[in-house]
């Protein structure tokens, strides 16, 4: 009976080896020669598995790439949900933004992790991947508005409607300093401006942006 109730356990255990092991030898090559230029037969021999293993696992190219991204689709959602009594949605996804950039956590563009910033730097090249990068912000959106829902009573449309741009307003933060790293930018230089930045486009969320439209 050990035995058996142990099985399951290694066999996760040599799938996520196996995962791992391909992940790694698809970034190592795309960032070594670009994503467009590396095959997945080529990824597939340096991972040491056969094409149909490499698919049960990625079901395209562009997963091999964007499900290093897969657990920040609900995080958002998960700031909502975990925020203090007495704390805002917003107030909570501003703070929890502004901590990362000071952590320099991949997902605010601020990484100073070499692979990381190459990362950025083929998806935002690579018109393949940005399209992805739609469907993982629809997911984010999607979760973010349940909790909206769930935790501050909006309803169904409104929550819809600011999830889409709190999302939005991230990624562009995000974009925007992950392309001035790509540009030589240290992340020290950078952080004061992506704050200034960050803080700036949460205002604009709280207070809304008719103020930038009145007659002179």
């Amino acid at each position: 009976m050990h035995a058996v109730t142990g099985e399951p356990g290694l066999r996760e255990r040599k799938k996520q080896r196996t995962r791992t092991a391909i992940s790694d030898a698809a970034i190592t090559l795309f960032l070594r020669h670009g994503f467009t230029r590396v095959s997945v037969a080529q990824v597939a021999a340096a991972a040491e598995v056969s094409k149909r293993t490499l698919f049960a696992y990625f079901p395209t190219k562009e997963d091999l790439v964007t499900h290093r991204l897969a657990d920040h689709e609900d995080e958002a959602a998960r700031v909502v949900r975990a925020r203090p009594a007495g704390t805002s949605p917003l107030a909570a996804l501003r703070a929890h933004f502004l901590a990362g950039l000071r952590d320099r956590d991949p997902i605010t563009g601020l990484s100073t992790d070499p692979q990381v910033r190459g990362l950025y730097r083929m998806i935002l090249e690579t018109p393949a991947l940005m399209v992805r990068m739609e469907g993982f912000k629809s997911a984010a959106e999607r979760a973010l508005a349940a909790a909206l829902r769930t935790t501050a009573e909006l309803p169904e449309v409104t929550a819809r409607l600011v999830a889409v741009q709190v999302i939005a307003v991230q990624w562009a933060l995000a974009c925007d300093n992950a392309e001035r790293l790509a540009r030589g930018e240290r992340a020290e230089e950078r952080h004061p401006a992506a704050v200034h930045d960050a803080e700036h486009a949460f205002a604009l969320l709280e207070h809304g942006t008719g103020h930038l439209f009145t007659a002179s």
